[in-house]
Formats: structure tokens, sequence, C-alpha cells
């Protein structure tokens, strides 16, 4: 592994002497999902702004596949369930932190009430315009548990026409398509995916495998009746199968951890959604507009034993715009209405809020300011329990443009994350029964933010440092050593603390170099027994860099390498586990050739076959990305 790095090293410091005249320009990109749209160099947040280019070069196989690889946002199989992958960043932690993004698709948020992890593997690659990551901020539009930030996802809207195939190791296998048309008058698309793959880990005695199958798709209608009026539907599906193993010991692990080991669990999981909207554009200035989410899941474990879990959403923002060259200003109401009946039982999280957002500029100067009020409303049926919490959100931020290519920034965020339904119960270890364990405070966080943007034709570069200090923290503490020793509760105190830099630099007409490196510290100031410790499951350092060569017009190969230092396990709030979450390292390389009309790629995924897992405690290891895998392809475009 040493003298991997250290070529790896040797090639950059080689390849860095080399410059040349771009033919590739790095230039300023849009954010268009915060509540006024600017662009990267005079935003008053931290953002990283990924395009359709970017995400087309990466390969990937899903979204959390390219978030994982790079961008700053760090992903792991919720126990070892490939579809609905945990989040961390800013240091929430690997087991908790996804609760602290808000994710949305189209402006549709994508969080569940539970503590379900959100399911990003339903949206195909392949529809996706662009990714945006506001980080330590967005609380104003984002809302409940936009505590580390949000993340933003868009699909495309324009005439691209292509189909893909690719198929690989371990039964891997995939097609998707896009089709898309857009005119004056109307814009419409459709896409979707299948794809499978006949896993690596033994599940049974029999020698079955943890397989999956996925299935997606979307539609998407623009229509532009007047210069004035746009109406706006769409419709969506995922369907997943999904067997994955369960968790195994360090000695079978480091023995062989495709091994049969522990349990299975086999789970079906289906959703569909529909939107429509509309905008109208009352005169040169001001517009309105309204957009309604609907959506129903179904999540059943084979065999069952309380049954299927049924989800009910329902959501709504309506916000009018207000637009001069001197002052933007929105003023909208969110809501967002969520229902999940199991086993006779009804859990419902409804929330409502107001907002107000405004940017003011004058010079090279951006003031941006907003606030947020939000009602949370509980009900638990079985219990006959119900509880409301009123909270605040506040955004305070200042730009300074230099000029073209130089900016800096500060803002400050109050932000919040109101429980999920599933915070306020227990697991009795013995019986295996859940029971209602009390109340569990809203965390309110304070974030601080601090950076510097430098934008040129050959080098895009941005360094941040944040400081956030929070009160009631949410964990779930799991021990199974006794009964009702599991449990959801909050750290009184606590605070992270660290820097963010992205540098992309075109060294020469033939070669590149990305780069994403995350330092951060998580300390628990004041809860019991854990004042002074660490927060479990996060990484000192997270590394994500890609070399890319073009030999020609045609061709690219890039080279990716994947690292996040260890860590204390995600259960290991006390610190003293004997065993630590190991370093995750991966390598991977691509190669592409495209002309106008076709494309053929190939990728390998851990080149040198690196052993990675996922630790929650001594001997509960899930293996993530332990063996080297490989898919080949063709993207067809018409």
């Amino acid at each position: 592994m040493k003298r991997t790095i250290k070529l790896s090293l040797i090639s950059v410091a080689l390849i860095s002497q080399l410059h040349a005249e771009q033919s590739i320009k790095l230039e300023p990109i849009s954010i268009t999902s915060t509540a006024i749209a600017t662009d990267e160099l005079k935003s008053t947040d931290a953002v990283e702004v990924y395009t359709q280019e970017d995400i087309e070069k990466a390969h990937v196989q899903n979204v959390y596949e390219f978030l994982n690889q790079q961008t700053s946002i760090t992903t792991m199989p919720a126990f070892g369930n490939p579809f609905t992958q945990k989040l961390d960043m800013h240091g929430y932690g690997i087991g908790d932190g996804y609760q602290n993004i808000a994710v949305t698709i189209n402006g549709r948020k994508m969080n569940n009430i539970d503590m379900v992890a959100p399911l990003l593997s339903g949206i195909s690659p392949s529809s996706i315009s662009r990714i945006e990551i506001i980080k330590s901020s967005g609380v104003v539009t984002g809302g409940d548990g936009a505590s580390a930030g949000t993340i933003n996802i868009t699909t495309k809207q324009n005439n691209d026409k292509e189909v893909s195939f690719y198929g690989g190791t371990y039964g891997v296998a995939d097609g998707s398509f896009y089709f898309g048309h857009s005119d004056e008058k109307l814009s419409l698309s459709a896409s979707g995916e299948t794809q499978k793959s006949d896993g690596i880990r033994t599940t049974d005695t029999d020698g079955n495998k943890d397989k999956d199958k996925l299935s997606t798709g979307t539609f998407n209608l623009a229509y532009t009746p007047t210069q004035e009026l746009e109406l706006r539907f769409g419709a969506g599906f995922a369907r997943a199968d999904v067997i994955y193993g369960g968790s195994m010991s360090k000695e079978q692990y480091d023995s062989n951890p495709t091994a049969l080991a522990g349990y299975a669990s086999h789970q079906l999981y289906d959703t569909n959604t529909l939107n429509g909207g509309m905008s109208y554009f009352i005169n040169n200035t001001l517009s309105l507009h309204v957009d309604a989410n609907h959506e129903m899941k179904k999540s059943d474990y084979i065999p069952s034993y309380s049954g299927p879990s049924h989800y009910e959403y329902n959501s709504a923002k309506v916000h009018l715009d207000y637009a001069t060259e001197q002052l933007s200003l929105t003023l909208g109401y969110d809501g967002f209405f969520g229902e999940r009946k199991q086993s006779g039982n009804t859990f419902k999280k409804k929330n409502n809020a107001g907002f107000i957002m405004s940017e003011f500029y004058l010079d090279n100067s951006t003031f941006k300011l907003g606030y947020r009020f939000e009602r949370v409303d509980y009900s638990f049926a079985d219990q006959g329990l119900k509880s409301s919490k009123d909270l605040h959100g506040a955004e305070l931020g200042y730009n300074y443009t230099f000029d073209k290519t130089h900016s800096v920034f500060a803002n400050y965020a109050h932000s919040y994350q109101a429980p999920d339904i599933d915070r306020f119960f227990g697991f009795d270890s013995g019986t295996w029964a859940t029971y209602y364990s009390g109340s569990v405070n809203p965390m309110e966080a304070n974030s601080y933010t601090a950076g510097y943007n430098n934008i040129q034709n050959d080098n895009k570069f941005k360094l941040s440092f944040y400081y956030i200090d929070l009160k009631d923290e949410i964990y779930f503490y799991a021990d199974y050593s006794g009964p009702r020793t599991s449990y959801n509760a909050n750290i009184d105190k606590s605070h992270k603390y660290g820097l963010d830099l992205y540098d992309k630099y075109l060294i020469s007409d033939m070669w590149n170099i990305a780069m994403n490196y995350n330092y951060v510290q998580a300390i628990m100031d004041n809860e019991n027994d854990y004042s002074g410790n660490k927060l479990p499951g996060v990484s000192n350092h997270n590394i994500k860099a890609t070399l890319s060569y073009l030999p020609s017009q045609y061709s690219t190969i890039a080279l990716t390498q994947t690292y996040r230092s260890e860590a204390y396990a995600a259960d290991d709030f006390a610190n003293n586990f004997s065993q630590k979450q190991n370093a995750y390292m991966s390598t991977d390389i691509s190669a592409s050739y495209a002309k106008e009309k076709w494309e053929v790629f190939a990728k390998i995924n851990n080149l040198f076959n690196q052993k990675n897992g996922l630790w929650t405690q001594d001997d509960a290891i899930y293996p993530v990305n332990f063996t080297t895998t490989a898919i080949a392809g063709l993207k067809l475009k018409f």
C-alpha cells in the first residue's frame, strides 16, 4: 500500500511540471437550488456543484458511488443494504449523519420520517443534470434536518436522447435510457433504469449470494402556454428487491469477507411519486411558484415479523419571488406531511413552515439574511400520544468578490433537527420488542463558516473553515448486552470544527487533477460518561482525488483515490471498544472512448483489492467494497 501511495505522489509531482494553454476552461457555475439563484463565486455559502458532464465522466453505478468517490460526502451501506446508504458531512457521524442532511430532487424532499435513509439509488445517474451541495447552511429553504447542509439533485430537461448498457463481475447488468424534448412551449423527458447483481457475499448454507434488483422510471413535463405561465407535472417509481448479509466477527472478516456469517435480510421496497406545479411571472420583478408532491412507499421484509410498513408523504411549497439588480427577496410556505402504518399502528409527523430569504447587492458585496419558523406535530396512535415542537432557523451571510476570479465569504446559520418518529422508542433485546422510552429534544446547531474562492480558467480552488456548536445532538445508543439497553437520547452539548478544500487544476490539455480534502473533529462536551469523547463513526481525514489523462479528444483515462482515516466504531460512544473502524481505501480506474453518437467505457473499482467495512461494535462488521469489481459498457446517443 505504501508503495502504491508513493508511486501516485511521484506521478502527480512529475505531472505538475507540465504547463500548456488550456482548451478547457473552468468557470463559475450557477447555483439554482438555493432560494435565490447565484453563482458559486458570489455565494455566501460553502458549495460544491457537479454538472451532468462530471457525473457522466465518473461512470458510476448509482448516486451513492458518485458522492463517495467525487464529493465531500461520506457514504456507507446501511447495515449491508446497498440501496439505502447512510450519509455523513461535517462530522455528524456515519450512524446518524444522514438525518442532518436535507436531500431534495427537483425540490421534493427525500428524507423519511423514521430512521430509514433516503433512497438515492432510485435516481438514475443518466437522468441527473446537476448535484449541488450546500455545506452547514440551507436551513431557511431546507428546513428540518438541514444542520450539516443540503444535497440538491436536479434532473435533466433537454433534448438528449440516449441509451446505455453495461455488464460486470458478479453478474452485474444494467440498462438505462433518457429521452428528452425541449422547445419554447413544451419540455418533455422520460428516463428509466433496470439493474441487477448476482451478489458477492454468501447468505445461507445453500451458497446463495446477496443479490439485488432495482428498476426505476421517471416522466416530467413542463408546458408554457404563455410567456407568463409555466405548468409542470411529473411521475416516478422505484422497485427494489435486495438480499444483503448481516455482520460478521473480525476473525471472519479477516479470513474471508465473502463467506457465510450471521444472518441475511431480504427486503422489498416500492415507491411511487406524483408532482405538479406552476410558475406565474407577474411582471419583470415579481413571480409566484407553487409545487405539490405525493409519494407512496412500501417496505417489507421476508420473512416479516411485524408486517410491511406503508408510507404516505404529501408536501407543498409556495413562494413569491421579487428580484431587481440590487435586491432579491423570497417569501414562502413549506409543508411536509408524513405517515407510517405498521402492524396496525399509525405514526405521523407533520411539518409546517414559513420562511423569508433576502439578498442585497452593493458594488462587490452580497448580503444574505433569512429566517424560517417551523412547527412539527407528532401523533402516535397506538400510544395515544401527541406532541408539538416550535423551531426557528436563520441564515446570515456575506460575500465580497474582488474581481472575476477571487472572492471571500462568511456566514452564520441556526439550524435544527426535529426527532424522527423512531426516536421516541427503545429496543428491548430480551424480548425483541420496541417500547416507548420518552421524549427526545430537537437538536439545535449554530454554524459559523468562512471561506475563499479562486476560480480561474485553469484552476478552481475553494477553501472553507467551519465551527458548529450543538445543543441536544440526537444519537442512538445500541447495546445488546442486556435487556432494555438500546435507546435514543440527546448529547447535552457538543461541537464540531474542520476545513474543506477543493481544487481542480487543468495541468495541460492532456492532464487534470481534482481533489476534495476534508478535516473534521467532532467532540461530545457534556454527556454523562461520554464528556470529552469523540463522536463515533467520524473520520478525521477524508481525501478524494482524481487524476485524468486525455490522450486524444475522444478518450479519457481517470484514476481515483478515496481515503478515510480510522474512526471509533459507529456505536462506540464510550471510545473504549477493542476494535476501531478501519481506514477506508479504494483505488478506482476508468477509461472511455467517445465520439459524437457513441461511447464505450470500462471501470475497475478497488483496483488493489482493499478490505473495507463498516464497524458498528466489536465483532460486528459489515463488509463494504471489499473486493475488486469491474464493469464495461456502451452508450448510444440519437
